[in-house]
């Protein structure tokens, strides 16, 4: 759970701590004090965007810390390679004026992406715009597919489709009228000619290159080798390293056997004579492949000249060029035989759009028996939110094959008893919507196994009897996960376990937000205050 909020440097807020605890939390305070502040702050620790005009003027930089406890080794840790400790997860995160985050998870640096990542897994927060996206009716087969668990059954589909998709799109890559083919193929021709023309062998371009290198300077290797030769064998006028090295060798056989110290050193003067009449015939070997005749280097600069126009236009290399000629046949091929090729494709789509219709009904099937228990769950959460008579269900309508198969699904409600079932946002009030939202979610949490979940506009349109009920029901759902809501209504206040004010003043030119813990007197002085400026509100409208 969320245990501590620390702020600094955000919007009026110059420095606050907030403490949660388990259980129901709410933050109450007057229009503007703050309280959108401090849910702006917790987005920023789970990795939402924020921007620099949050901080609060006057600072270089605005910071925000969470500190949680009690949490689950969530996989995070395993996919990031994160240390995990039980007791305290630490996060933190700079805002700079120049636009930059710092993000740390217990010390180690992240990316607001990897942040992000682990936010999704330890707090969900709800506001005004989930409740507008209950209007939007493409997210009803989302929110229903979430409620289902259908995984496996989407999963088999998802690998049908992508299978359909892959011969539509074959066959839409070889459906081409008849001058585009001509066109087509006679460029194709063109290149295969030009390329096999060449006559390319692999590697052929390195060995060219190589050789010509040893061309350009064969002269110098020539005359270097020479020299080399000379210095080794010897010449008509002096001699050479091998022919001293025999002489050596010889005196210092004749001698050997007066001494072992002189027997070790013909040894070592024998095996240096022998290396050097190798290497005299080595050296002499190579200078005498040198010889070339005069119109070699020319003819493989002409060669050299063809495989860089090649290059240019059909690859980097020989090999690159080599396997471009492959493609090009295989293309020409393909459209030469295209007719074939697509009377195959259109029998294997048939048979590949009947799978996938085959997957697609089991899905639906699915599908229906949850939205079944969903029409049930989200009736009886309705109903503990004093909507007793709310007719409410998940309407199914057949698509074409998409991505989500062959349903559309919306949810439609009717409020009052006697009148049809219409979609939400022909019929749902602001305070019914917020009812209805809350009854999802509180549904929806039931599914997954984040510890934390914040309301921000639950009790928008609500007042009297369904506030109370409201209350309740969020009551209800702090038993099992921990619940931070934030409230105008007294309602809703008196039923938290632990209750912060969030109040602002003026001191010196600036405006200061504080936070502050209510004790039990207090709480009923700042629901009395709450009530009075309901009133005062109602009165003005």
């Amino acid at each position: 759970m969320l245990s501590l909020l620390h702020i600094e440097n955000i919007a009026v807020i110059e420095q606050a701590d907030l403490s949660f605890d388990r259980g129901f939390n709410v933050l109450t305070g007057e229009t503007g004090a703050g309280k959108s502040i401090v849910i702006d702050a917790i987005s920023a620790i789970l990795g939402e965007r924020t921007y620099r005009d949050v901080i609060r003027t006057g600072a270089d930089k605005g910071f925000v810390g969470a500190v949680f406890t009690g949490i689950p080794c969530l996989s995070w840790f395993e996919e990031n390679q994160a240390a995990f400790d039980p007791d305290e997860l630490l996060i933190q995160r700079e805002i700079h004026l120049d636009g930059k985050n710092s993000c740390r998870v217990n010390g180690r640096p992240v990316t607001v992406a990897i942040l992000r990542k682990l936010g999704q897994q330890l707090i969900s927060i709800h506001g005004q715009h989930d409740s507008q996206q209950l209007f939007d009716e493409e997210t009803h087969l989302q929110l229903l597919d979430l409620f289902a668990h259908d995984e496996d059954a989407r999963a088999a589909y998802g690998a049908a489709y992508q299978r359909v998709v892959e011969i539509r799109r074959e066959i839409d890559r070889l459906s081409m009228d008849e001058s585009e083919k001509l066109r087509r193929m006679e460029m194709l021709r063109h290149q295969i000619g030009e390329i096999e023309r060449a006559e390319l062998k692999p590697g052929e371009d390195e060995t060219l290159e190589s050789r010509r290198r040893l061309l350009q300077n064969a002269e110098k290797l020539s005359d270097g080798l020479s020299d080399a030769f000379f210095a080794v064998n010897g010449g008509d006028d002096s001699d050479g390293a091998a022919s001293l090295l025999t002489e050596a060798e010889r005196a210092l056989a004749r001698i050997a056997r007066y001494d072992d110290g002189i027997d070790a050193l013909h040894a070592r003067a024998s095996d240096l004579m022998y290396q050097v009449m190798d290497l005299a015939e080595e050296v002499r070997d190579l200078r005498d492949r040198l010889a070339f005749s005069g119109d070699e280097l020319e003819q493989i600069e002409d060669r050299l000249d063809v495989i860089h126009k090649l290059r240019r236009k059909y690859g980097a290399t020989v090999e690159d060029i080599l396997a471009f000629l492959e493609r090009s046949r295989q293309e020409l091929d393909e459209i030469e035989f295209a007719g074939d090729r697509l009377e195959a494709l259109k029998g294997e789509l048939a048979k590949a759009e009947q799978m996938a219709k085959e997957d697609a009904l089991r899905l639906r099937t699915e599908r229906q028996h949850a939205a079944k228990e969903l029409e049930q769950r989200i009736l009886l959460e309705l109903e503990q939110l004093d909507m007793p008579k709310v007719q409410f269900c998940c309407q199914f309508s057949e698509t074409e094959l998409t991505a989500d198969g062959l349903d559309a699904v919306r949810f439609l409600m009717s409020a009052n008893v006697g009148e049809a079932l219409k979609p939400l946002s022909k019929v749902a009030s602001g305070g019914e919507l917020a009812r209805i939202m809350l009854a999802m979610k509180n549904v929806m949490a039931e599914q997954d196994s984040l510890p934390t979940l914040i309301f921000a506009a639950v009790d928008a349109g609500v007042s009297g009897r369904a506030a109370q009920k409201v209350a309740v029901k969020l009551r209800s759902v702090s038993r099992n996960k921990q619940v931070l809501c934030v409230t105008h209504l007294p309602q809703i206040a008196a039923m938290a376990d632990t209750h912060l004010l969030i109040s602002k003043a003026e001191r010196n030119g600036r405006t200061y937000t504080s936070v502050q813990p209510l004790s039990q007197e207090g709480r009923i002085d700042g629901m009395n205050e709450i009530t009075h400026l309901n009133l005062w509100m109602a009165s003005k409208d």
